[in-house]
């Protein structure tokens, strides 16, 4: 969890994406959830009209195995980045997680407003998040076929 609580200044994705720990649910950034853009309104796509952009840098998780039942600790940390057009103070951005089974259907969803401050002689705020979800598993089944996703949540106001 150090890895998800760390503010995540380098960029570099933690290990433990994607790897399968101890039969540990896999945990991924979710496809094109790494990143959000915000923008003025009416202006998306338009470089001189972002007001900031979160990144999502690093992640973590560890789980608790029981009879039909995981319990996944997860963590994920990352940047917001003020745009030409931001303004300095608090950033809430939206994140989306999804559990889902080896057949790719949703079992648990879940949504996360993460908070960053940025100010004008500092225009990069950091963020870290921990937080815990639990699922049944049918029997016949391994944690190790589920997967938790992580992602900005596209359909943000202002998103482009």
């Amino acid at each position: 969890m150090s890895a998800a609580k760390s503010n995540a200044a380098d960029g570099t994705a933690s290990a433990a994406v994607g790897e399968i720990a101890h039969g540990c649910p896999r945990l991924s950034v979710s496809p094109h959830g790494n990143h959000l853009t915000i923008y003025e309104d009416g202006r998306a796509g338009d470089g001189l009209a972002i007001m900031h952009r979160g990144e999502i840098t690093k992640t973590a998780r560890e789980c608790q195995i029981e009879p039909g039942r995981v319990t996944v600790r997860y963590g994920f940390s990352g940047r917001v980045l003020l745009g030409p057009r931001g303004h300095p103070g608090n950033i809430k951005l939206p994140i989306a997680v999804m559990v889902t089974d080896a057949k790719r259907a949703k079992i648990a969803a879940d949504t996360v407003s993460i908070d960053a401050t940025v100010a004008i002689d500092n225009p990069i705020g950091y963020f870290s998040v921990v937080r815990s979800v639990t699922f049944n598993i049918p029997e016949g089944t391994r944690p190790g076929e589920f997967e938790l996703f992580v992602g900005f949540d596209q359909n943000a106001k202002g998103a482009g």
